[in-house]
């Protein structure tokens, strides 16, 4: 299948559609996953369009691993966590389903079970709190 520039996240780029931002330059934005499965739960969305990793501009895609090993340090630092999952879902069989290339950087803690990433919302005050929190420790 081919990329739809019509998705959630190009809207989230343009500035359609709310987001806690995290971060933003030329290359990429982040913002908090509004169903987290642990508080701190970011995204990390390139600004190129591409379906997933399987299409992606190597270059584009190189440009993008900086910033989120650069929000991974910051997510880990803020949110106290003991390590980050790094996930990234390519096509519907992974788990896909906003198709615009996009990690997640979830921060976890030992002996804490994270939420399942459909398990509901979380409050916008707690994901205003934690995103401060983050872009304090960028």
């Amino acid at each position: 299948m081919s990329y739809d520039p019509d998705n959630i996240f190009t809207k989230i780029i343009a500035g359609d559609i709310p987001s806690h931002k995290v971060y933003e330059d030329d290359v990429c934005i982040s913002i908090m996953d509004i169903m987290p499965e642990a508080p701190g739960h970011v995204l990390v969305v390139p600004k190129a369009g591409s379906r997933n990793l399987l299409d992606a501009d190597p270059e584009a895609l190189a440009a993008v691993i900086q910033r989120v090993q650069q929000i991974g340090n910051a997510v880990k630092k803020a949110m106290n966590a003991d390590g980050i999952l790094l996930r990234q879902s390519s096509e519907e069989s992974a788990g896909q389903t906003v198709y615009h290339l996009h990690f997640h950087l979830i921060p976890c803690h030992e002996n804490v079970k994270r939420k399942d990433h459909v398990s509901g919302t979380t409050a916008n005050e707690e994901l205003a709190a934690n995103c401060e929190k983050i872009k304090a420790a960028l």
